[in-house]
């Protein structure tokens, strides 16, 4: 069956900035589940093998979204740079919630030019590291979405953010650079991210709101990740009163993914992440949720 895609359409945000989201969906005209994909820090929807992911659940039957955050520091014409750096310096995690509220609320909009194309019944989100903690956050607030599937993500935000004397000079100074290790730029983050995180720490407490889940949570980690600790996930299993882990021996924080991905095929950990994550997306959730909570119970 053919594949529709659409790339690069332009929502409006609440911050200022357009949000970039692309859509992957089969020809045949029924309402299909949707998935909306986060990418993680330093990351964009075109990065490594997204597209093909995307591919992957489209083919399957699923509606795909994928988005750039607005204050990515990409831009329109310069998709996999990061050119816009003041817009990276002035992102935060109350910022990112927002765009992803944007891009549900767009894909359920009566003016939605695929409307009859999507279920909003069902709307599962899919978060890459720091995507994944806004996933958890935006799964315990938005009862719209109905499954959540976490990979490789954090499970604290408070905990990577500088202590002691460098949070004190960090202040001082207004701004602190981080370099990025493909371009090779030096990255700014504005104070503000900081401040931004302190105004809103119980809404942005990952914990707090995984514990709070009415869905089930499907959690994917590499063994190998030396990014986002192994810890993470085992916190989000412990936290999510419905979730199921799945650790992928030997994969890292990308599970054998880079950036550009120029192969056809994907790496034997990332498919494996796909397949059961799929298994997971086409299961009943009502009847998932009610086995989790079962099993919860005889232990």
């Amino acid at each position: 069956m053919e594949i529709t895609k659409e790339t690069n359409l332009q929502i409006e945000g609440k911050h200022n900035k357009p949000i970039l989201a692309d859509l992957y969906f089969n020809t045949e005209d029924k309402p299909k589940p949707v998935i909306i994909f986060c990418h993680g820090y330093k990351g964009f929807k075109d990065w490594g093998a997204w597209d093909k992911m995307a591919q992957f659940y489209a083919e399957k039957g699923y509606f795909f979204v994928k988005f750039n955050f607005s204050h990515n520091g990409t831009s329109p014409e310069h998709l996999t740079e990061f050119p816009n750096i003041e817009a990276f310096g002035d992102n935060n995690y109350t910022k990112e919630l927002d765009d992803l509220q944007s891009v549900i609320d767009w894909l359920l909009l009566p003016n939605f030019p695929h409307l009859a194309q999507v279920d909003p019944s069902n709307i599962s989100l899919i978060g890459h590291s720091r995507g994944g903690g806004i996933t958890v956050i935006k799964s315990a607030e938005e009862k719209r979405i109905t499954k959540l599937i976490t990979l490789a993500a954090v499970s604290d935000f408070a905990s990577r953010f500088p202590k002691g004397k460098d949070l004190e000079a960090w202040e001082k100074k207004g701004v602190q650079y981080i370099t990025n290790t493909r371009t090779k730029q030096q990255l700014p983050h504005h104070y503000q991210f900081y401040k931004n995180f302190k105004e809103n720490k119980e809404r942005l407490n990952i914990q707090k709101a995984a514990k709070k889940l009415e869905i089930p949570h499907f959690i994917a980690h590499g063994s190998n990740d030396t990014t986002v600790s192994i810890a993470d996930a085992g916190n989000l299993f412990e936290w999510s009163p419905a979730s199921k882990l799945l650790l992928v021996e030997g994969a890292n924080h990308t599970f054998g993914i880079s950036h550009p991905w120029q192969k056809e095929e994907l790496t034997r950990e990332f498919q494996h992440v796909l397949n059961k994550s799929l298994d997971f997306l086409n299961a009943n959730a009502q009847e998932l949720f009610d086995e989790y909570l079962e099993l919860d119970e005889n232990d």
